[in-house]
């Protein structure tokens, strides 16, 4: 049965692919759901929901501890804590069912490992020629979406500005371009300071995505004496190396 388990984590099957892209829509649908109930009274069906997530949850994190084997290493991951927090947040309402938002940075850890990324390439011409600028915009989104989600889950009940995810998310875009209209503000120090985070690592985030779009294009190729993968189109020498390099071209007119 770990057996199982581990292929189906770490392993490079046909099953074992498309169980990982099954956790990553799975992770996604988590997010969204978290973003629409916070627009709505918490209902019975509501909180049933949120238990039966917490317990996929659970199982999934279980999984993954059973077929560690450096446990340690596990629980220094920041991953690690959000699925914890997460977990707390669905199964203990009390906790507040809002922190499960931060089931979002195990997604952005999935996408970047390296079997599901190499699944990606192999799968979707799109992502393979445009990978930079989707990973770019990736952790750009993920950004959004957690700091969004603290915002709320800080300042919802105490900050009669902030009522719903909406609010949070427009003052978190107006704080990040620094429009800064100054209808919505946080409340308190650590507002302050948060506001200040926004500010510092959003900016940071938007140029690299801004790079990344606007620099000249790169091709994927490795190259076969240094490994290098990113080339100019082209470029008949690798750069790191100078050793010459064969790209496939469909030829230019």
């Amino acid at each position: 049965m770990l057996s199982r388990i581990r292929d189906l984590y770490d392993g490079h099957s046909d099953t074992a692919h498309r169980f990982r892209y099954g956790l990553l829509a799975f992770d996604v649908a988590t997010t969204l759901y978290v973003v629409a109930t916070s627009f709505f009274t918490h209902t019975l069906t509501i909180e049933i929901i949120d238990m039966v997530l917490g317990a996929v949850i659970l199982a999934d994190f279980i999984a993954r501890l059973a077929i560690e084997t450096k446990r340690r290493r596990l629980f220094l991951r920041l991953t690690t804590w959000a699925d914890i927090v997460a977990i707390a947040s669905f199964l203990a309402p009390i906790a507040g069912e809002g922190l499960g938002f931060l089931r979002i940075l195990r997604t952005l850890r999935l996408l970047h490992s390296y079997q599901l990324l190499k699944r990606l390439r192999a799968d979707f011409a799109y992502f393979r020629s445009h990978e930079e600028v989707l990973l770019a915009s990736l952790n750009l989104m993920v950004f959004l979406f957690v700091t969004t989600g603290l915002i709320y889950a800080l300042q919802y009940g105490k900050n009669d500005d902030i009522r719903n995810y909406a609010d949070a998310f427009y003052f978190t875009v107006t704080t990040l371009t620094t429009t800064g209209f100054g209808d919505i503000t946080l409340e308190g120090t650590g507002g302050r300071l948060l506001s200040v985070g926004v500010m510092i690592i959003g900016v940071t985030l938007f140029l690299r995505l801004a790079q990344v779009l606007f620099r000249p294009t790169k091709v994927r190729q490795e190259c076969q004496t240094c490994g290098l993968m990113l080339h100019d189109a082209d470029a008949v020498h690798c750069k790191h190396c100078g050793a010459t390099i064969r790209i496939r071209t469909d030829g230019s007119s």
